[in-house]
């Protein structure tokens, strides 16, 4: 039987999560709310450092679950998801029953007799005796419930989102060798993608759905505060206001909230006591990790710091500023425009005097079959 939900309405969500120090807005907190009630997953989709993760971590707390975290990567496969099996111990198992064999059989008057024997000490060789449980059948088996955080999903290969389906739909995980292992306490799911590549549609069906983008400025401003960073009041809105400004280039790796919280302390930490170009400039690689990014922050850091917002690359290459209020999903969308690196860039054809690359040379069949036979010739001669 499931536990009690833990939130009685959407307003007890948001209160119960401020206490443990994450701050969601009604949108946010209605999502959890409903997770809890429907016993749904949760896919979490946005750029990162935007408090993904950490939702994961404040619901475990707030819940008083124990929190299983399975952090994906490129190539893993389910044997580090699910489970695998403790081929060391199956080993020392099969050369302990070579040499106990003739004890096992010697009650045995035939061939048959002896093969019943042998067999029934067989089946635990894939038993749960030699099972190695990997985070999602920790989840499953849990003997008390649990938050299951599949962190960056997007990083992990298809395969793997196919084995989640059984665990998001069913709350289950089945082993050929054992069977089904039905969830006591259906764990909390969590997933999280930073979009760095599309999800299937048969995942995002299980799910309760959300885009997780930057805050407005207020509550940017107001969820640094809450992180006791040391920092006045009148630095951090500052800084907000900076980190914003910082946004709105075409950066490769703009500013998460954590990065700014984590500005916010060592500016506290080195006694800043106004927030100036010197003083910010000398602290960037804190929330920028690229050299261009870098650079290009340097050039306009003088203007942000005195509150003017310059445009941002992304709006230049649809020929107008950025609004104030754009959607970030746009910016980031309009970096993968087709044809916006010029023709030629990928390889393809350009016509002359289209200011592409020029067009490779046209090879007739018979001069391929010529060049074709002369190589082989001269193989031949070698």
């Amino acid at each position: 039987m499931s536990p009690t939900p833990s939130f009685d309405s959407v307003e007890h969500t948001i209160s119960s999560l401020a206490e443990v120090g994450y701050l969601a807005d009604r949108r946010l907190a209605t999502t959890v709310y409903l997770q809890t009630r429907l016993e749904k997953p949760v896919l979490l989709e946005g750029p990162a450092g935007v408090g993904k993760t950490e939702l994961a971590r404040a619901l475990a707390e707030t819940t008083g679950r124990r929190m299983v975290r399975l952090q994906c990567y490129e190539g893993q496969d389910e044997s580090r998801a699910l489970y695998e099996w403790d081929y060391g111990k199956q080993m020392l198992y099969t050369q302990m029953l070579r040499e106990k064999i003739g004890e096992i059989v010697g009650s045995s008057t035939d061939i048959a007799g002896a093969v019943e024997e042998i067999g029934a000490h067989e089946d635990v060789f894939f038993s749960e005796r030699f099972l190695s449980t990997r985070p999602l059948l920790e989840a499953i088996r849990s003997e008390t419930p649990v938050v299951l955080l599949v962190d960056e999903i997007d990083r992990s290969d298809e395969a793997l989102e196919a084995v989640l389906l059984e665990i998001l739909a069913e709350g289950q995980i089945s082993i050929p060798e054992l069977g089904t292992f039905i969830a006591q306490h259906p764990p909390y799911v969590v997933l999280t993608s930073n979009n760095t590549r599309e999800l299937s549609s048969a995942l995002k069906r299980r799910c309760l759905h959300l885009f997780l983008d930057y805050p407005d400025a207020e509550r940017e401003l107001e969820i640094i505060r809450s992180k006791s960073t040391g920092l006045g009041d009148a630095l951090t809105e500052h800084l907000v206001q900076v980190v914003r400004g910082l946004r709105e280039l075409d950066l490769r790796k703009p500013p998460s909230i954590s990065e700014a919280v984590d500005w916010a302390r060592t500016l506290t930490v080195l006694g800043i006591a106004e927030l100036g170009t010197e003083e910010l400039e000398s602290t960037l690689s804190v929330v920028l990790k690229y050299d261009k990014d870098l650079a290009r922050a340097r050039e306009q850091l003088d203007e942000l710091v005195k509150g003017e917002s310059p445009a941002s690359a992304g709006a230049a290459l649809a020929g107008t500023a950025r609004p104030a209020d754009r959607d970030g999903r746009e910016v980031r969308s309009a970096k993968d425009e087709p044809g916006r690196h010029g023709p030629g860039t990928y390889g393809e054809r350009s016509q002359p005097g289209d200011g592409g690359h020029p067009a490779p040379p046209r090879v007739s069949a018979g001069q391929g079959e010529r060049s074709f036979t002369s190589k082989f010739r001269r193989r031949g001669n070698e």
